[in-house]
């Protein structure tokens, strides 16, 4: 990550100085770069890390999605009324500027992307870089579509040749474009050809591996459209099948942190906050889910504070032990009025006594050891998260290979468990236990719609514990698995929903006026928390 703090810091530096033009001096500005003048392998690291920023932390997804996905709760009062977003669906003071920080984050490793693909489109010694960047744009642009909606696509990112108003493109015409540029990526990746210098995920530039991602980016692209657009679907599902997917957990794409020089987990240092490492828990839904399956995980990814209020405001270890982990129920708080935890069913009572009293001493948190490591892995794509897929590409009868859908999911069990040891050393789960497990938990074949059921509900648990939050959400909205029953705030911005979207930022409506207003025309109800997207059915 040293290496990434380099190159990023070198291409914000060249973004300053190209920023600066004398034009009374000279008509071409010779610190302006070009394909010949700089090295397009320098911006790979600076897209990798803006994509995986704006998945993580208060960019949005923790302060969103994580709880309306109910992977976590929390009281959210006091230091951590902030939460009320998520756990409520009720507006804070921040609620607009957490809207922007996955929209600007990500559209700047879009940025780059298309960037690097300007400065390399005509150079074949770097067709193995184009690619790359062209994968990491259909990756940051299907994040964006998927959180928002209908986006900029076809115009975006063109500031520079006076595009300044972009239109919004409608989402399944840019999700039909981003499968034919992914399509084109992969295809022209070239083992003859030099590989990227600076691969800042986890292959190190390794173009097989880059390959499978590519594929697996396509699988999950193209099941995101079952509901609107199945034979769309099947084509690309079967494609990217053909062409190979994620082969094991060697394969997992992520990222790793780097807080010492600046580039610090977003999920870890929220988490670490004062009110986050209080208020952050466990959602009763997900802990209800582990335990009912007598999943592995519960031992490894939960811990209960030890008793009273300073050890719960502490990130000093708690218990592991399965057998006391409990989830927080959604949708509760500490204001001792009717939605007060203390009211809701089945409450534990509290911890500590006196002034060292918490109510939610018994709830189970994030562990410290696994979740606060502020240099820890950011996930990118799983090789369990694309078994799973091709396990419900399999039971909708499609030619995924002759792999059967309980096979492919037997091993994305596998592979979820034993990714967690990326984590840390607490999170190793051996291979015996997490093939016993598997072998005792078979998909369940007797109809489709049970199988389509556990399919997702593990893939929300899978993305559960590698807290990526949007894609749990994201699948869940597709799925319809889990099913989550809704927490009813008063007070709430999505008429007692679970929201289906993010709304625009609000400077769209202004700096973009007519493009918003399209856009926000086509969705029902307008520009809602609760208006679905195109492929939300």
């Amino acid at each position: 990550m040293k290496k990434i703090l380099v190159y990023i810091g070198f291409v914000l530096v060249l973004a300053q100085v190209s920023c600066t033009k004398n034009f009374d001096a000279v008509n071409t500005d010779p610190t302006q770069a070009t394909a010949s003048s700089f090295d397009a392998n320098l911006l790979l690291p600076s897209i990798q890390w803006n994509y995986a920023n704006g998945n993580t932390g208060y960019n949005g997804p923790i302060l969103f999605q994580s709880m309306w996905a109910q992977i976590f709760a929390s009281t959210s009062s006091g230091a951590a009324n902030y939460y009320d977003n998520a756990d409520k669906y009720v507006q804070t003071t921040g609620t607009f500027s957490y809207v922007v920080g996955s929209w600007n984050t990500v559209y700047g490793a879009a940025g780059y992307a298309n960037e690097l693909q300007n400065l390399t489109k005509d150079n074949p010694e770097l067709v193995n870089l184009n690619s790359y960047g062209t994968i990491m744009k259909v990756m940051s642009m299907q994040y964006l579509t998927d959180v928002y909606g209908d986006i900029p696509y076809s115009q975006a990112l063109q500031a520079k040749t006076g595009v300044n108003n972009p239109v919004y493109d409608k989402q399944q015409d840019i999700y039909n474009s981003m499968l034919n540029d992914l399509d084109g990526a992969i295809a022209k990746l070239d083992a003859a050809k030099p590989l990227p210098t600076s691969d800042a995920f986890s292959y190190k530039g390794d173009i097989v591996k880059w390959k499978k991602l590519g594929y697996s980016l396509m699988l999950k692209l193209a099941m995101r459209l079952t509901k609107v657009d199945a034979a769309t679907a099947q084509k690309y599902a079967e494609k990217a099948a053909a062409g190979g997917t994620l082969a094991g957990v060697a394969d997992d794409a992520y990222l790793l942190a780097d807080d010492p020089h600046g580039y610090t987990n977003g999920n870890a240092s929220a988490l670490a906050v004062a009110g986050d490492v209080y208020e952050v828990r466990w959602s009763k839904t997900y802990i209800d889910y582990l335990r009912t399956n007598n999943d592995p995980r519960l031992g490894v990814i939960a811990e209960v504070p030890n008793a009273g209020l300073a050890a719960n405001q502490s990130d000093a270890p708690g218990s592991t032990d399965p057998a006391i982990q409990l989830g927080l129920p959604n949708g509760y708080d500490l204001k001792q009025g009717a939605t007060d935890i203390t009211k809701s069913p089945g409450y534990p009572g509290g911890t500590g006594a006196g002034a060292d009293v918490t109510p939610i001493g018994k709830y189970s948190r994030p562990r410290s050891s696994l979740y606060r490591n502020r240099s820890g892995a950011i996930f990118i794509l799983t090789y369990a998260e694309s078994e799973l897929l091709l396990a419900e590409a399999a039971v909708r009868g499609w030619n995924v290979g002759g792999t059967s859908a309980q096979q492919h999911y037997q091993n994305a069990v596998v592979g979820a468990l034993q990714s967690l040891a990326t984590l840390g050393a607490d999170a190793m789960i051996s291979a015996p236990v997490a093939n016993a497990y598997a072998a005792a938990h078979p998909l369940d074949v007797s109809s489709p719609e049970n199988s389509l059921k556990q399919i997702n509900e593990q893939y929300w648990a899978t993305d559960g514990s590698l807290l990526n939050f949007v894609e749990a959400w994201s699948n869940w909205r597709r799925s319809g698995y889990p099913q989550l029953v809704p927490v009813k705030y008063p007070g709430n911005f999505s008429g007692g929903q679970i929201p289906r979207r993010e709304i625009y930022p609000v400077s769209e409506s202004s700096l973009n006026p007519a493009a918003y207003k399209d856009a926000a025309s086509r969705l029902t109800g307008g520009d809602t928390w609760s208006a679905r997207v195109w492929w939300d059915k």
